[in-house]
Parts: structure tokens; sequence; C-alpha cells
């Protein structure tokens, strides 16, 4: 499972010129399913996520994590992130879980967010074609992968 994390002052997506979510202070969260993925991927995910301190403390060293400044979060699925581009100049999705059980894990994936204390989680939707807008703070951004924490 791959993730691209990226702080934020406010964030929001719109589907067919209607405004869907928008978010305040927070992550917006690009999340990419990949095919061997499992629910240990969504759990060890929404773990790591919820606990990233990039936030600013009262000394101005990142040391807070979401939950401690009260965050949101926007949480965008993106299969593209399952890109396989090692040959040619056309990108391969074969990697991508197949759609119907990559929904699941994406709806799965932000309960446990909330499950691990996050106060609120917004989505885009699932296979949409979508406009993401944001106002990135720092910049931050932080990628995961999943594959360097479970053995397949």
């Amino acid at each position: 499972m791959k993730a691209v994390v990226q702080r934020v002052k406010n964030a929001g997506v719109t589907v067919e010129g209607k405004e869907i979510s928008r978010i305040g202070k927070g992550y917006m969260i690009l999340l990419g399913v990949m095919d061997d993925d499992t629910v240990e991927d969504i759990d060890i995910l929404a773990k790591k996520i919820s606990t990233l301190r990039v936030f600013e403390d009262e000394n101005g060293k990142m040391n807070l994590d979401i939950k401690s400044i009260d965050g949101e979060i926007l949480a965008i699925s993106q299969f593209t992130l399952c890109a396989d581009v090692k040959k040619g100049n056309r990108p391969s999705f074969i990697r991508s879980k197949e759609p119907e059980t990559a929904r699941g894990y994406y709806e799965i994936f932000c309960e446990k967010l909330i499950e691990y204390g996050v106060r609120d989680v917004k989505k885009g939707v699932f296979g949409a074609d979508m406009k993401v807008d944001l106002i990135n703070d720092g910049p931050v951004t932080i990628v995961y992968d999943t594959e360097i924490w479970v053995k397949r």
C-alpha cells in the first residue's frame, strides 16, 4: 500500500463541478492499493500516519501528530500510485488491486484512521475524476510504502 501524505493548511476535492469534501489544517492523503496488499497493510499504514509527528510544537520543532493539533484528513484514492514505470513511457497499472477490493480497503483505511484517534476523515469519490486543491504547508510531504514493513 502506498500513500503520499501532505501537510496542508486546507484541501478540498470537487467532482463534476461540485465540492465533495473540504478540510482545514491537517493531511491530504493520496492512497494507492497494490495487488498484494492485505488488511495488515491497512492497519500498519493507518497507525503510522495517525502518529506521524510533522506539526510544530511551541518551539517550532516538528513534534506533534495530527491528533495533538485536532487536525483533519482528506483521503483520496489514487490507483496511479501503483504505476510500474520500469519499461517504456506508458505506465502499467497491473500491480494495482482490482477496483472493488481496493474500494473496500480504502474505506477500511479511513475507518482505521478514526479508530486510531483522528478526529475527522473526509473522502473523495472512489474511481471518480476528481479535482483536488490544496495549500501545502511547509511544504511537508511524506511518502509511505508498506512494503518496507510487511514480508511478502
